[in-house]
């Protein structure tokens, strides 16, 4: 027999009378041809536009630069005091740049700095060379990583984003990008300056997000600005445990775009929560054996997930145990038994049960020296 249970776990924010929907956005409110907004931690879109359209993303190209050096450093590749010298490809790059010299050298954590503040083509170049030898093998990375995550619009020509023919992205892919970077907690110690120098005081460098200045929980990410891309940003921001990522492409000016970003964010915060889920009380610690060593086996769920709701919804998070009541012997650990289903926001997210050891079959010999241990004890 299936054991079942569904229990009312979370009860959300209920309007007095009729429950509405979210607040749909204007069509007004953000302007740019192509956008998106993400929850980050369960991928969840809130909003998009054309979000699959392929076009240049400028200096966005970063994220994915910037991705491959933190993952450089989690794998002790890469130390910020390392010191990376520019050769004469980096500091040949135009656009925003730190004006790099042949053969000048600079700190990992001032190359970073600079590529992620100043949005610095030549820093960019310099950081994606020493990591891989040459640019050409770095943006192989990048569009290796692109595709390992998921990233099916993208092809990467160069790693800081100047023009370049049949280098694409989409508004999705950004923020799928962007949210695997803002796993690195540490890229908000750059994201996150205003204002800060290089070269011990002779450079002033100043970030190009300007609602580092005017948005409450702006966290960063980064800007982008071509002739081909427009103005281009992927901002991102914290409020009340959510973290949302709001991507627009090919605005006309860059007021339009940081006018676009804000009302994506002011959206998703004025709409959604975001809601933990938990192992409901009811949840049985154990599930009786038939023909095994033991009566009785502990169970384990392993439940480490959000949901992300609609501020003015009514809708409960019920979670429902499948479990039979009992299992049959042998067992192994980790062996799945049953599951927890969560059905929450439209969504459902099914966790599994599994044996928190493992059990063998009842067998004589094993019953023979059972007793004999207990005999040996006595």
């Amino acid at each position: 027999m299936l054991r079942k249970a569904i229990i009312p776990i979370l009860t959300f924010a209920v309007m007095a009378g009729a429950v509405l929907p979210a607040r749909a956005i204007e069509d007004s409110a953000v302007s740019a041809p192509s956008a998106i907004l993400m929850e980050a931690d369960t991928g969840k879109i809130l909003f998009e536009r054309n979000a699959h359209e392929k076009r240049p993303c400028a200096s966005i190209t970063k994220v994915m630069t910037l991705l491959l050096v933190f993952e450089e450093m989690d794998a002790g590749r890469l130390g910020l005091d390392d010191m990376i010298v520019s050769s004469a490809h980096a500091a040949s790059m135009g656009g925003s740049d730190i004006w790099l010299e042949e053969g000048e050298t600079m700190t990992a954590d001032d190359m970073i700095k600079a590529t992620a503040v100043a949005s610095a083509n030549d820093a960019a170049v310099a950081l994606a060379e020493h990591i891989s030898g040459s640019e050409e093998a770095f943006v192989e990375r990048m569009n290796k990583r692109a595709k390992a995550l998921g990233m099916e619009d993208t092809t990467f020509k160069n790693c800081n984003g100047l023009d370049e023919e049949g280098h694409l992205t989409s508004a999705y892919d950004v923020a799928l990008m962007s949210r695997e970077l803002m796993k690195h907690r540490k890229i908000y110690d750059y994201t996150t300056i205003w204002l800060d120098y290089l070269r011990g005081g002779e450079t002033q460098i100043v970030n190009t997000n300007k609602l580092l200045k005017t948005y409450k929980g702006i966290t960063g990410l980064k800007t982008g600005t071509t002739d081909d891309a427009g103005c281009c940003m992927a901002a991102s921001a914290e409020r009340d445990g959510m973290t949302l990522v709001g991507v627009v492409l090919g605005c006309s000016s860059g007021k339009e775009r940081f006018a676009d970003a804000a009302a994506l964010l002011d959206y998703g915060f004025a709409n959604y929560s975001v809601k933990e889920l938990k192992l409901p009380e009811s949840f049985p610690g154990s599930i009786e054996i038939k023909s095994g060593m033991e009566k009785e086996l502990p169970l384990s769920c392993d439940i480490n997930a959000h949901a992300v709701v609609e501020k003015a919804s009514a809708d409960e998070a019920n979670a429902e145990i499948k479990l039979p009541d009992e299992a049959e012997a042998p067992i192994e650990k980790g062996e799945k038994l049953g599951s927890v289903e969560y059905s929450v926001g439209g969504e459902n997210l099914s966790f599994p049960i599994t044996a928190a050891k493992g059990v063998e079959k009842t067998s004589f010999p094993l019953i023979l020296g059972s007793l004999w241990d207990s005999m040996v004890r006595l």
